[in-house]
């Protein structure tokens, strides 16, 4: 079947199934490989975009539930103004080890400073719960959304 869905301000037609999940649209068919697979669960947050600016899991976001929403990828959010920041401070504080999860942790970061611009600790906990870090680097995923918060 085919669906029409906007994928960072471009919009894509797709021939997928309905029950696709959008991670595997955006990877296998559009071919945007910075959203990352962890568990297809919806449990370590590695896979999280935005739909209409709201930081999701898009491994269980079947395609036809998209319907006429903006999606926002890791390719795209730097051009944000909160995302820009985000990256600056992930570079600044030295964030990243592997990697792997990282996408995931920018686009919930970036998701909370859009619609809370001076988070708490707990608002920061509470949009990071989820989002799993194996090499640890909670600390600094912290002082970064706190530096770029600033």
């Amino acid at each position: 079947m085919a669906f029409a869905i906007k994928v960072n301000g471009t919009t894509h037609s797709v021939d997928v199934d309905g029950d696709t999940p959008l991670l595997w649209v955006l990877r296998d068919v559009l071919g945007m490989t910075g959203t990352k697979f962890g568990c297809g669960k919806a449990l370590c947050g590695a896979c999280t975009v935005h739909i209409d600016g709201v930081a999701a899991r898009s491994c269980v976001a079947p395609i036809d539930g998209v319907g006429t929403s903006e999606i926002t990828t890791i390719e795209a959010i730097g051009a944000t103004p909160v995302g820009g920041k985000i990256q600056k401070a992930w570079l600044d504080r030295e964030v990243v080890q592997c990697g792997y999860c990282q996408s995931g942790q920018i686009m919930s970061a970036s998701a909370l400073l859009a619609s809370n611009p001076h988070p708490t600790d707990s608002d920061i906990d509470a949009a990071m719960s989820g989002n799993i870090c194996r090499c640890g680097t909670y600390l600094r995923i912290r002082e970064a959304i706190k530096q770029a918060a600033q």
